[in-house]
């Protein structure tokens, strides 16, 4: 077997392992699979192999992943996913050891999240309630919106939401997050009229479709695309062209930054940090911790532009 080989089949075998122990995630899974297939091609090419690499040959890549200018949370991702390989290796005899244990990560870059202001935020749920090319696909539009903000939920929740769970006019919605772990989200007013008019369209199309011999969806928003359900790329271009209707800086807007928005607002309006890490499905709230600091800065900014004192002379000039 070939070195080529043998790591396709390692790397395989690696994830088949984080999927049924650790119940990893499938854009978990396919960003190790990504990750360690770029470490194999590297050591590949130098007549190298996960088998035989060694400390030396870990360090030297990451030195070949910073001339390439990658970012150093891209760097320290692929650390790690190297670190998980090499331990599945020494757990199941085919390492005597893990020669990236004790190579220490670049870090991460502590930039702030891109938040939205609570009007710019508005103008997006206004402006998604008119633009489709009919009136089912405003409905549709406009429950995305109302979902993603009122629930803070990642891009591939939304998209993924089953039809069962918004059923019955709820006052919360259960989600399915990473590594498969449900959590229980509170909806909005706005949310829950955007949520039940979309539902009546769905219906209605959802009794075309099945009198046209076309069996019934199980997504809340369905699509034509092998999952069955709106992708997570299809609603990228949607919000990046709702954001230029809307006027808001493209650049600013992404499903992401609606999270943060949603996070950043609560705190503004007095939420604690334990009950948005919930929210969230953030496991460690030393990550929610981030957004302590984003209402740091606006706070600052915000007497800066505005305190009478800001743009006095110098007493001391």
């Amino acid at each position: 077997m070939t070195a080529v080989n043998s790591d396709a089949h390692l790397i395989k075998a690696f994830l088949e392992a984080q999927a049924a122990e650790l119940n990893a995630a499938t854009n978990t899974q396919l960003a190790y699979a990504r990750d360690l297939t770029d470490v194999s091609g590297y050591l590949n090419h130098n007549d190298e192999n996960f088998a035989s690499a060694t400390r030396q040959h870990v360090e030297d890549y990451l030195v070949h992943c910073d001339a390439q200018g990658f970012a150093k949370s891209t760097r320290a991702r692929r650390l790690s996913a190297m670190k998980q390989l090499f331990r599945f290796m020494f757990e199941e005899g085919l390492r005597a050891d893990n020669p990236a244990i004790q190579i220490k990560g670049p870090g991460r870059s502590k930039a702030l999240p891109k938040t939205l202001s609570m009007d710019e935020v508005e103008q997006l749920l206004q402006m998604a309630r008119t633009i489709g090319r009919t009136e089912t696909d405003k409905l549709r539009n406009a429950c995305l919106m109302e979902l993603l903000y009122a629930t803070g939920m990642r891009v591939t929740e939304l998209v993924s939401l089953p039809v069962s769970a918004a059923r019955g006019d709820p006052r919360m919605l259960l989600v399915r997050g990473k590594g498969g772990k449900e959590r229980m989200v509170p909806l909005s007013a706005p949310a829950r009229d955007a949520l039940s008019a979309w539902l009546t369209a769905w219906d209605t199309k959802d009794t075309t479709s099945r009198a046209n011999g076309v069996p019934s969806s199980k997504y809340l928003f369905p699509s034509s695309s092998k999952d069955g359900h709106l992708t997570r790329h299809g609603f990228y271009i949607f919000i990046k062209d709702l954001s230029i209707k809307a006027e808001v800086d493209p650049a600013k807007v992404t499903p992401h930054t609606m999270r943060h928005a949603f996070a950043t607002h609560l705190l503004e309006n007095g939420a604690d940090l334990r009950s948005i890490q919930v929210l969230l499905g953030h496991a460690d709230v030393a990550t929610t911790e981030i957004y302590t600091h984003v209402l740091d800065e606006r706070l600052k900014a915000l007497v800066l532009e505005h305190h009478p004192l800001s743009t006095a002379p110098d007493r001391n000039s």
